[in-house]
């Protein structure tokens, strides 16, 4: 909290009265300054308390008036005089006029104050307000340290937003929402999540807005403030982001919101270090079922149907990534196909000769391993097979893994007509055909970082259905439906009409799509 002209004036220790000018006897004191100089209007930032015995005051009326005119102009706090030195006893009246005029505070100082008493009062309550500052930094990263051993994430997100008076959204790796503080939607998520997950996105902390007049990306955040964004993780890929909406990104700001990020990171860490641990443990187990043979104890596998995938582990001309990496890979993406539930936690994993194998929950189309081939780096291609319970394991992963294709994703039990129809249908024309149905959605993705082709391809799979699609993506249902009527109105036809969901849903399904994250959605 900074120190005020009126401040000094009521300092018992200090003989400071004002004289004119008390309209602005509320102004901040950055520093006290003392010149006699008649024009140091050069050598003043803002802020200060002038303090002078007069000498460069100047001798004529008009002088002394300009002399009081500059200080003001130049965003001074006050103009401070010791009046026993050479003044006589008395400010001269233009002076005092000119204050009142301006509502620039015109003190006197008066008995046996020096003008280094004054200086170090202020540079006293400075440091001051730093100690508290530092204090409450202090006692706000004790209480975000034992918020995250009490209550995790979650309690260190209501610290930050109440040690920093602000709002915090925390993003998972795909810049999807995992939890809020306060628990609503405002308007700056959305396009917090867009830099989070867009183009050119970069680590550590960045400021989106700061200019007061409204949330990231020019959208309003209800009374403007800053937002800072800054990355979770510290090597390699990231685990997510913390966005904090506040005021002012002061330095104590930033440095609670980078101690909070480094507390989520942790977190964020361990929880995925334990279910790498959980899968490499069960991996033999579900290796032995593969191969037909005993495992010995109970599989931990979600309820059947499944889907039981092989991912062939590299490509001719590609090197393969190690058994190890692909399947601690297909473990972080099983959260962000399935979400941080029971199916993912239970789904079965374990290299077998070349190929990865995936016991997953029978989702339907879209197929779960389809998705998670997206996301698994080195791994071109897939194949599936439905299994309707453990006796029918070991013979499904021998049919999915004869059934991987050259690339992409194949299920050997969707062998129907519109398999058929992809296959007949020419690249070229495939490709013109999509081109004339998505073209313009496709751009305005490419050129505004949106993902409304993304969003249609979810929309449409679900039959329509907004709630399950709003599910599906991990975003509330009214900000779906803003995303729908942004596709509508960037192709100028109605989702209602079924030609138009039809020729959609072809074009969507016909190629795969690239997301603003990299990474392709078939």
């Amino acid at each position: 909290m900074s120190i005020t002209v009126r401040d000094i004036t009521a300092a018992p220790h200090l003989e400071v009265y004002a004289s004119a000018g008390f309209p602005g006897l509320d102004r901040a004191v950055r520093w006290a300054h003392v010149t006699e100089l008649p024009d140091p209007v050069r050598w003043l930032r803002g802020g200060e308390l002038v303090l002078t015995v007069g000498l460069g005051l100047g001798t004529g009326e008009e002088e002394r008036r300009a002399y009081v005119r500059r200080l003001h102009e130049a965003g001074c706090a006050a103009l401070a005089f010791a009046i026993d030195v050479w003044l006589g006893g008395t400010i001269p009246p233009e002076v005092l006029e000119e204050g009142d005029r301006l509502g620039f505070p015109v003190l006197r100082v008066e008995g046996e104050t020096p003008f280094i008493a004054v200086v170090e009062a202020v540079a006293d309550h400075y440091a001051a307000e730093r100690s508290r500052e530092q204090g409450r930094v202090l006692a706000a990263q004790d209480a975000m340290a034992r918020a995250a051993l009490r209550s995790g994430p979650a309690g260190v997100m209501h610290e930050l937003a109440s040690a920093t008076s602000g709002e915090c959204l925390l993003l998972d790796r795909n810049g999807m929402t995992s939890r809020a503080v306060p628990n609503a939607e405002p308007a700056w998520h959305a396009p917090v999540r867009a830099a989070a997950a867009g183009p050119g996105r970069t680590p550590g902390m960045r400021v989106l807005a700061g200019d007061g007049r409204g949330a990231a990306e020019g959208a309003d955040g209800g009374g403007g403030g800053v937002i800072l964004l800054q990355t979770l993780g510290t090597t390699g890929r990231t685990l997510g982001w913390l966005a904090l909406r506040c005021a002012e990104p002061s330095a104590s700001v930033r440095v609670l919101a980078n101690h909070a990020a480094s507390l989520l990171a942790v977190d964020l860490l361990h929880s995925r270090d334990a279910r790498r641990a959980v899968f490499r443990e069960r991996a033999p187990l579900l290796r032995a079922a593969a191969l037909g043979g005993p495992t010995g104890v109970p599989l931990t596998l979600p309820p059947p149907p499944w889907e039981v995938v092989c991912y062939r582990l590299g490509g001719e001309g590609e090197p393969a990534p190690g058994a190890p990496d692909a399947l601690d890979a297909a473990a972080d993406a099983l959260v962000d196909v399935l979400g941080d539930t029971g199916a993912a936690q239970s789904a079965g994993l374990c290299p077998l000769d070349g190929v990865l194998v995936a016991v997953l929950p029978d989702t339907g189309r879209p197929h779960a391993g389809e998705r998670l081939l997206a996301l698994l780096p080195g791994v071109p291609a897939a194949g599936a097979c439905r299994a309707r319970g453990p006796v029918d394991l070991a013979s499904a992963v021998s049919r999915a893994r004869d059934a991987v294709p050259p690339r992409g994703y194949r299920h050997v039990d969707e062998a129907d007509a519109w398999a058929l129809l992809r296959a007949a249908v020419p690249e070229s024309g495939s490709r013109a055909f999509t081109e004339a149905v998505l073209g313009p959605l496709l751009e305005h993705d490419g050129r505004n970082g949106t993902e409304l082709a993304h969003t249609l391809r979810h929309y449409l799979d679900g039959g329509a259905h907004v709630e399950g699609a709003a599910r599906d993506l991990g975003v509330h249902r009214n900000t779906l439906r803003a995303r729908l009527r942004t596709a509508e109105r960037v192709l100028g036809r109605p989702l209602s009409d079924p030609r138009t969901r039809l020729e959609l849903w072809t074009a969507l399904s016909l190629h795969p799509l690239r997301c603003t994250d990299g990474t392709w959605h078939d």
